[in-house]
């Protein structure tokens, strides 16, 4: 099992501080309490999580954890996720709207943005989709540097819903995003639209992961992460990008196919040689 990357606040927030631990001693008590969770497994986890909540009914990360590895089905991993969010809002008082446009930069507005994560992806796969592209707009407001990857979500969203209007939208607004997830489904709307530079968007997808059209093709074994991270150009990022968006590609009669035959016999840019 690897570690739970959460745990690593637990050191960022004893190298700056504790915020406002006049006014919120019991959250921040709360949270430390999380920090020990995420260090723990099994079902100290969970049993940890809950002590947190005893300390503090507003620490959203219990609730989180609670929903990730405690909540027997879908409805109740939503009403936790539900909880964490409002436990959150509430944790955060008048920081919230000082602090929006600024989320995840501040410690103390990632517990809230975990369980809104959370919250936003449980609806989806129980089928509220609008509700759920909702709360990923939103969080790209409170965090237009979206350091939770929310952007990535929103896109996989509007594509399966098919719009290309509120997808052209978001690609525009992240549009030196080099990863493969922006650059193929550009090439997979340029293809749509018979855009005349469909060949250049290919070339550039393809220079940003390689395996990605022969992973659409059922030609190249699908190859996960195993630690949860993604390289960039690596077949776990093409891999991701397929699980999400495969779908969207293949319900495109041609599609899959007009990217195999323009991708194919591509070679990487040569760079000149500096003096």
């Amino acid at each position: 099992m690897f570690p739970d990357r959460r745990a690593m606040e637990g050191f960022m927030a004893g190298l700056f501080g504790r915020v406002e631990a006049d006014t919120n001693g019991a959250v921040d008590d709360a949270q430390e309490m999380m920090y020990d969770a995420w260090e723990a497994s099994g079902a100290a986890r969970v049993a940890l999580a809950r002590a947190a909540l005893d300390i503090s009914p507003l620490c959203a990360d219990a609730y989180v954890l609670l929903a990730e590895e405690d909540a027997r089905s879908q409805p109740d991993a939503l009403a936790l996720y539900r909880q964490g969010v409002e436990a959150g809002e509430r944790a955060l008082g008048n920081e919230f709207e000082e602090l929006s446009g600024h989320f995840w930069g501040f410690l103390q507005t990632r517990p809230y943005m975990r369980a809104r994560a959370g919250l936003a992806m449980t609806l989806w796969r129980t089928g509220e989709q609008q509700a759920a592209i909702d709360h990923y707009r939103a969080m790209l407001i409170l965090n237009p540097n979206d350091n939770q990857g929310i952007r990535y979500l929103l896109a996989s969203a509007l594509l399966q819903r098919d719009d290309l209007a509120g997808l052209k939208v978001l690609l525009r607004q992240y549009e030196g995003d080099g990863s493969a997830a922006w650059a193929y489904t550009l090439a997979l709307i340029a293809y749509r639209e018979q855009d005349p530079r469909g060949p250049a968007i290919v070339r550039e997808a393809w220079e940003s992961n390689s395996h990605v059209p022969a992973m659409l093709a059922g030609l190249k074994r699908l190859v996960p992460s195993r630690d949860g991270y993604i390289s960039m150009g690596g077949e776990d990022e093409a891999t991701a990008y397929v699980e999400e968006n495969g779908a969207a590609w293949r319900a495109i009669p041609g599609a899959i196919d007009w990217l195999a035959e323009r991708s194919t016999g591509l070679k990487p840019r040569h760079r000149g040689c500096q003096s």
